[in-house]
This record gives structure tokens, C-alpha cells and sequence, in this order.
């Protein structure tokens, strides 16, 4: 399958005066050119995230889109393959894309900067032959810094993922079950075809009693 990667950009207006570009799927190239915001500690420590973002954009079906302040990314989301431990590779599909990670600098949140780089990433036409799904767990949510409690972000993670047309999907994945605030989205794009869903569905229950 090939993956067709077009360019998309535009401007988002903050609330302090600034302007923020969001763009992607960036080159490899273009992200080792940029600085990296410091409060981007989500996941690894900030170098080591941005390393990471540029071994994504290598690959072939990898997309990242960041969201910039002059030369310095201060948001991203990645897409890519599942990892081929977990179940969601084990189908070995090839339309379908783990939305991985998705981080916005602690000075940025709050001004919607999270649901424009969602809506940037589905203005490419090729996001259509996709099953896209992320799979959210409350252990990786700021809920310190942000004050939110666990059902407050789940809230606010739903509504983000909304603005890309990502929507809760049942699954008994184990580690999705184990906490009531973990869930998989979904967004099953208009050009998949029904097989590609029955896979789907399969990777998503186990158990049959659960259909």
C-alpha cells in the first residue's frame, strides 16, 4: 500500500498576541531544524522526544504533524503503524494507523492548539483510506499540571479527539478495561472497505459474547 503524504499549513492566533503555525506532515529534516519546547516531557525528555519524532517521519507510513512559535515546536501529534506487540498489529493491516502520541506545551494548552493540529492532519484526502485509532490511558495524562481530575480530562481528551472525528469505540482489550477512564477512538475513513472493518473488529474483541 502506498502512503501519499500532502503538505498542509495555516495560522492559529493565540490569545497573548502570538501567532502559532500548524503543519504536516513535516519532513524529517525540517523538525532536526527546529527547537524543541522544553516543556515537552510527556513522554522522554524533550531531546530524546524530538529524536523520536524524526525516526516517525522516516517512516514510510509515519506523519507528524507539529504545531510551531517562530522556530520552536511547542506541539505534535504522530501517526504510524501499531506496535507489532500489541494487538492492533496483529491483523497486519496495512490502512490501518495508531494515532501514538499527542503533546502540547504546557504555556500553549487551553487555546485549542491540540484540535487544530487534529483537523490540519484530516484535511489530506489519504487519511480517508484509514482505520485511525488511539488508545488513551489516564496514567498518561497531566493530570497534576493541569488540576483536572481523571474524569475531567477524559472530557477534554474525548473532545479533542472529536475535532479529528475520532469517537469511542467499544474494546476488551485488557488495559483499556482496566480503569473505566481508558479508551480507544476511532475514525474509520470513508474509503475503508468492509473486510478491512470485520478485521478491525476482530482485533477489537476477543471474546465473541461481546459483539
Amino acid at each position: 500500500m502506498e502512503h501519499p503524504k500532502k503538505y498542509f499549513s495555516k495560522k492559529l492566533e493565540l490569545k497573548n498576541g502570538k501567532t502559532l503555525v500548524i503543519e504536516g506532515p513535516v519532513q524529517p529534516g525540517h523538525i532536526a531544524g527546529l527547537k524543541f519546547h522544553e516543556g515537552l516531557v510527556a513522554f522522554r525528555e524533550p531531546e530524546e522526544q524530538k529524536e523520536a519524532l524524526i525516526g516517525i517521519a522516516r517512516l514510510e507510513e509515519g506523519r507528524i504533524i507539529i504545531a510551531r512559535d517562530e522556530d520552536t515546536i511547542v506541539g505534535y501529534v504522530t501517526f504510524h503503524y501499531p506496535d507489532p506487540l500489541e494487538r492492533w498489529a496483529e491483523e497486519k493491516m496495512e490502512n490501518l494507523l495508531e494515532l501514538g502520541a499527542i503533546e502540547v506545551a504546557p504555556p500553549y494548552r487551553g487555546q485549542s492548539v491540540g484540535k487544530e493540529m487534529l483537523r490540519l492532519a484530516m484535511m489530506d484526502e489519504a487519511m480517508e483510506n484509514y482505520i485511525i485509532i488511539t488508545t488513551e490511558y489516564y496514567w498518561h495524562w497531566d493530570l497534576k499540571g493541569t488540576g483536572l481530575d481523571v474524569w475531567e480530562y477524559r472530557k477534554v481528551m474525548e473532545k479533542m479527539m472529536n475535532a479529528g472525528g475520532l469517537v469511542w469505540f467499544a474494546t476488551d482489550d485488557p488495559e483499556i478495561c482496566s480503569h473505566p477512564a481508558n479508551c480507544l477512538m476511532v475514525r474509520i475513513g470513508k474509503n475503508v472497505d468492509r473486510e478491512s472493518i470485520e478485521k478491525f473488529d476482530r482485533l477489537r474483541f476477543r471474546n465473541r459474547y461481546m459483539y
